[in-house]
């Protein structure tokens, strides 16, 4: 764990300043835990505040982010609650159905028979012959 030290003086030309250089920090860090204390020296009175950190741990995206028009993501949504409705009944994980990223690209594509469902790269034809009739009932159903 790493410790760094600030002190935020109350004088009015340096009280913004250290508050912004102290949030800027906060901000690039994953604060454990702070400890503060009121500084008073007779001559400048200020807030030591004590923050044990660590290094923020930067977040790879696993999964692409397909951007969805409002008629899609109507489409999308009635797409999940299905899964998450025959994931309850199967008593599985939704995502064991299908991920969030099929549904996407399912909704995305619209497909209207069980043939073009069956085309779609990101969803299978086992995916396919298995829900295609209860997908296209449901995207019918919009």
């Amino acid at each position: 764990m790493n410790i760094k030290v600030f002190n935020i003086r109350l004088s009015k030309e340096h009280c913004q300043s250290d508050q912004d250089r102290m949030n800027e920090f906060l901000n690039s860090v994953e604060v454990k835990l702070t400890s503060t204390n009121f500084v008073t020296t007779g001559s400048v009175d200020y807030w030591s505040a004590v923050v044990f950190f660590e290094p923020k741990k930067v977040k790879e995206k696993t999964e692409k982010t397909i951007e969805l028009t409002i008629e899609e993501q109507k489409r999308f949504e009635a797409l999940r609650l299905w899964r998450s409705d025959l994931a309850a009944k199967l008593d599985t994980p939704a995502y064991i159905i299908c991920h969030n990223s099929h549904l996407a690209v399912i909704a995305k594509a619209n497909p209207s028979d069980s043939n073009e469902l069956s085309q779609i790269k990101e969803f299978g034809e086992v995916r396919a012959s298995k829900y295609g009739e209860e997908i296209l009932s449901v995207l019918n159903a919009l």
